[in-house]
């Protein structure tokens, strides 16, 4: 979202005040809200703890009863999530690093200590007010060479802890403080590891910075742990991980790779207007492990653990699906948990391909030293097909298998995985037939797969196949029946929750201004209509509906929290979610969220958020899940499923391919049909398929050309043709205005409803880049016209939205009967 919120979205004071113990806590929440549920808090833990990735370690950790000397100024003042709509959670506490390193039984060194929180509290960080204008990092504390010394005589080892932080509408930067470290940094690192044996650093970071750092200082460094960002408890689990009571687990969701230049996108970020997605199919670890595997640092899936673990595979096939049973035993002589996971291969054919993708993964519980669990997982020779965007395999528009050998690899890395099994496809056919969606409509260059003469990969290159259906055409052939209008006849929406009339019974009764208003949302953010410091509200925005039974639907932000002016639990970020590769967890951290929904009387959260790290330095990765579409799509339903098992709604976003920032609302993603489909879109289908979510929002930005907010291809062909989503779309809020290109007599939300995107949130129209309180005529003037808006197009919006309505009134219901 664009604007700020309506609690204090510059001014992060009362996230940067610390705790020092539990009872304190339970003192905080007793004084803020006691709705705030512990068991939430303690899941938010164990999650945070889960997602914390030990990159590398050479025995220091964990810290046992080593005396620690604590540098960097984000000890203090820690960075427990990112900023904007996605983070800016009214918390009532958050654990920094000290104080969880104290709560752990951690040996502090207190001068050093006492030193950073006096420095801390006498420095505060500075926040503008202007929204996206956060601050990368926190600048540190000057510290004298002879200080380190000193330390270093009282204590035996070192964690360093070094920030950062991103946002929405700021994407980070190639510039220190943002991805590269700062002079102060790099020098307090050299000061450290100069006067320290054992120094670990701690990453407390939602996104990927440069690491290159960790190479260049070498056995000088003894631990590096990526700590992403966790929410209120996250430092608390850092330490817990730091200090050995909790089991480190955590695995890469993304490629760290040596240098920024080395990542696939990098030439195409950024860009004010446009971005081309020249990388295709070929993002993250799919083109490292198939071009470069020499530039990986760190590689997809990797994170140690403080034990051993031995894999020991059986496999079982079929012409359709190869099932197998992974005994995890664990081998050393500490507790821990580890993450088994499957990659297959494929023949280069017509198409060429990644030489690995991910195709499952399980975790096992908490093993203790030499217990076993046996992980079962399938993967269907069918979802390995390939998209057919230009007919090179004989069939265009299609999933397609290629003739030939497809491995299949296990092991808990994508490096390290060894090849346990592999499919046979004797000829080539064809999975499912689709049609083209989204197709570019100019031309460029993607990269593509050759092979050397000793058959190694090389990259090549071909032009994109360009857009050949006409959407006027397609969309004439599909318009909606018209419901024949009969004018009010008493039927109320709890009639047809009853099943004493049918929906279209009520919508039948609808004027056109009726329809239309349930096309929109109320015309501002924080809506009387709901609860104080909502995102807005939709369905009965007005008196009209209401009297007919349709209830007010309140949105709030996520996703690590609820965003309201009320005080709510702020969860652990996309990434760490991701980055604990534990599906039933999230799941269950889920259900408890949507309890607190429950009782902060919100009906939708605008979460999970799902869109791909194409690039590290897009600032919103913290809100999503990895550079893979199988992790993003297995996560993010978890997300729904638990949310939605207490008869709220999930609504995941931003559909589709929003992976920048920068001029994110007039910025064109030109992407072939093929990346589209099998990297930005699948992760979005698997969620669909798997959780049925009941909401789900467009992206600000173009995709090859056509607004997310108006693109009939994605919202009714492949959303709702091709997958069968049976949901209500809502925009991010505000749109671009824009005519429709095919239909002159549509504009601006008739132009968005006839792509079957439901409603404008939050309700009001946008002029000279300021929301304004009052809602546009678009949609009446539309239907006005002989050649506009069509009456059944309206009304089959309606039925979307009060399909909406129907899943939630039971849970509406009983809120107005407890108020």
């Amino acid at each position: 979202m664009p604007l700020e919120p309506a609690i204090e979205s510059g001014d992060r004071s009362h996230a940067l005040a610390p705790v020092e113990s539990v009872a304190q806590i339970s003192s905080m929440l007793l004084d803020t809200d006691p709705t705030l549920d512990p068991a939430l808090a303690e899941i938010a833990r164990a999650t945070a703890t889960e997602g914390v990735v030990l990159l590398t370690n050479d025995g220091t950790l964990p810290l046992g009863e080593r005396t620690v000397a604590v540098f960097g100024r984000v000890q203090v003042d820690w960075f427990a999530v990112g900023y904007g709509s996605g983070g800016d959670v009214k918390v009532p506490y958050i654990w920094n690093l000290l104080a969880g390193l104290r709560d752990a039984g951690v040996c502090v060194d207190d001068d050093l200590a006492t030193r950073y929180s006096t420095w801390s509290a006498e420095n505060r960080p500075v926040f503008t007010a202007n929204w996206g204008q956060w601050p990368h990092h926190f600048p540190e504390m000057p510290i004298a060479d002879a200080d380190v010394a000193a330390a270093a005589s009282r204590a035996d080892t070192a964690v360093v802890a070094i920030g950062r932080a991103a946002g929405e509408a700021r994407d980070s930067i190639l510039e220190p403080g943002s991805y590269y470290l700062t002079p102060e940094e790099s020098a307090l690192l050299d000061a450290v590891t100069a006067h320290f044996d054992r120094v670990v650093v701690v990453v407390d970071a939602g996104n990927v910075m440069d690491l290159s750092w960790v190479v260049a200082y070498g056995d000088r460094i003894s631990a590096v742990l990526l700590a992403w960002q966790g929410g209120m408890e996250g430092a608390r689990a850092v330490a817990g991980v730091l200090a050995g009571e909790s089991a480190s687990s955590g695995k890469l969701t993304d490629t760290i790779a040596l240098s920024y230049e080395d990542y696939p996108s990098a030439p195409n970020f950024g860009h004010l207007d446009v971005n081309v997605y020249a990388e295709d199919v070929f993002v993250g670890y799919r083109y490292f492990e198939t071009f470069a595997p020499d530039r990986v640092l760190f590689p997809f899936g990797h994170g140690l653990s403080y034990t051993t673990f031995e894999l020991a595979t059986t496999v079982t096939t079929d012409a359709g699906a190869l099932t197998l049973e992974a005994v995890v035993t664990n081998t050393g002589a500490f507790a821990g948990k580890e993450v088994v996971q499957v990659y297959t291969g494929a023949p280069d054919g017509a198409l060429g391909k990644p030489a690995r993708q991910l195709a499952a993964f399980g975790k096992t519980g908490l093993l203790a030293p030499g217990a076993s669990e046996t992980i079962r997982l399938t993967v269907r020779l069918d979802d390995l097909a390939s998209y057919d965007d230009a007919g090179a395999t004989g069939t265009r528009s299609a999933w397609v298998l290629e003739a030939g050998e497809y491995p299949v690899f296990v092991g808990t890395d994508v490096r390290s995985a060894t090849r346990v099994a592999a499919f046979d496809v004797p000829e080539t056919r064809v999975v499912r037939t689709a049609t083209e969606v989204a197709a570019p409509v100019l031309p460029f260059e993607r990269l593509t797969l050759a092979r050397a003469a000793d058959g190694s990969a090389v990259v090549a290159h071909e032009t994109v196949p360009t857009r050949t259906v006409a959407r006027a055409d397609r969309i004439l052939t599909t318009l909606p029946a018209e419901i024949p209008h009969t004018g009010d006849r008493g039927v109320d929406l709890a009639d047809v929750a009853a099943g004493a009339a049918s929906l279209d019974d009520f919508v039948a009764q609808l004027s056109d201004e009726e329809l239309s208003l349930l096309a929109r949302g109320d015309v501002t953010m924080d809506s009387p209509l709901g609860a104080a410091g909502n995102a807005g509200v939709l369905g009965g925005v007005s008196e009209s509906p209401r009297a007919k039974g349709v209830p007010p639907i309140t949105t709030t932000d996520g996703p690590s929290g609820i965003r309201l002016a009320a005080y709510a639990s702020l969860l652990p970020s996309g990434t760490a979610f991701a980055s604990t590769w534990n599906v039933p967890l999230i799941e269950e951290l889920a259900a408890l969220h949507g309890q607190e929904m429950l009782r902060k009387a919100s009906d939708v959260l605008l979460s999970p958020g799902m869109n791909i790290h194409r690039d590290p330095l897009c600032g919103r990765n913290f809100e999503y899940f990895s550079e893979d579409p199988v992790v993003s799509g297995r996560i993010a339903a978890a997300v729904v499923r638990g949310v939605q098992s207490t008869g709220l709604a999930a609504c995941p976003k931003h559909f589709a391919a929003n992976n920048q920032e920068t001029n994110r609302t007039r910025n064109d993603s030109r992407v072939s049909e093929r990346a589209l489909r099998e990297i930005y879109l699948r992760g979005f289908e698997i969620c669909v398929r798997e959780a049925a979510p009941r909401v789900i929002m467009t992206s600000y930005n173009q995709i090859n050309g056509v607004w997310a907010h108006y693109h009939h291809d994605l919202a009714t062909v492949v959303l709702r043709g091709e997958w069968g989503y049976e949901g209500t779309v809502i925009t991010d809020w505000w749109i671009e205005e824009s005519a429709d290109p095919d239909f002159p007599a549509l504009a601006d939300n008739a132009y968005r409803v006839r792509a079957q995107v439901d409603v404008l949130m939050p309700g009001g129209v946008k002029r000279d880049g300021a929301p304004q309180a009052y809602a546009d005529t678009s949609i009446l003037d539309s239907l006005a016209r002989a050649d506009g808006l069509t009456r059944g197009e309206l009304q089959r919006t309606a039925r979307n939205v009060l399909g909406l309505a129907l899943a939630l009134k039971p849970v509406v219901d009983a809120r107005t009967l407890e108020g």
